[in-house]
């Protein structure tokens, strides 16, 4: 992985003080999409790009858009047990689709999340394109969540470009009001 580069970290749509879930607007994603996106292009803009699936969907469309990369693949991992807030972790991240990224042999490929809790969710996703044979590996989250970090290293040691960094649960706009009973990702 190259030096990671931190796309923004200003929230502008921040929780109230003393709570702990960060709601992100459309303008907060696609700014950051725009930082992370600059960020990349420093490094050369990558062949294909992989999101990881679900959560990482429509930040990848931004990215692969706003770099000019037609080659977009995804890749389900998961590792929670459903999509409450705080919802229990399995043991280890689930992939489930691995044969669907096809060749990367010697692609310079970046693969994107919605947002690093563990990290170990994308560096299983990371491990997996890299098996598949691509050339370098870069990564990108719009959030990481530091409450749940559990990597060795801290995440802009890991993680390539991050639009925020947060400690608490974070709500996406595509994703279901928590009154609806959907209350985001960590």
């Amino acid at each position: 992985m190259s030096t990671p580069a931190m796309a923004g970290t200003a929230p502008s749509g921040a929780a109230a003080p003393g709570s702990s879930i960060r709601q992100l607007r459309w303008d907060d994603v696609q700014a950051q999409a725009a930082g992370i996106a600059a960020a990349i292009r420093t490094g050369g803009v990558p062949q294909t790009v992989v999101a990881v699936v679900r959560g990482g969907m429509v930040p990848t469309v931004l990215l692969a858009h706003q770099l000019g990369v037609r080659d977009v693949r995804v890749l389900e991992v998961t590792h929670t047990v459903d999509d409450s807030a705080n919802a229990a972790k399995t043991t280890e991240p689930t992939v489930r689709n691995p044969a669907s990224l096809g060749a990367l042999d010697g692609l310079d490929v970046l693969v994107v999340d919605d947002v690093a809790g563990t990290g170990q969710a994308l560096a299983s996703a990371v491990r997996v394109v890299e098996q598949a044979g691509a050339a370098r590996v870069r990564s990108a989250v719009l959030v990481v969540n530091e409450a749940n970090w559990t990597g060795g290293k801290p995440p802009v040691e890991t993680v390539t470009s991050i639009g925020e960094t947060v400690r608490g649960w974070v709500v996406f706009p595509w994703e279901a009001p928590a009154s609806a009973g959907a209350e985001g990702a960590s």
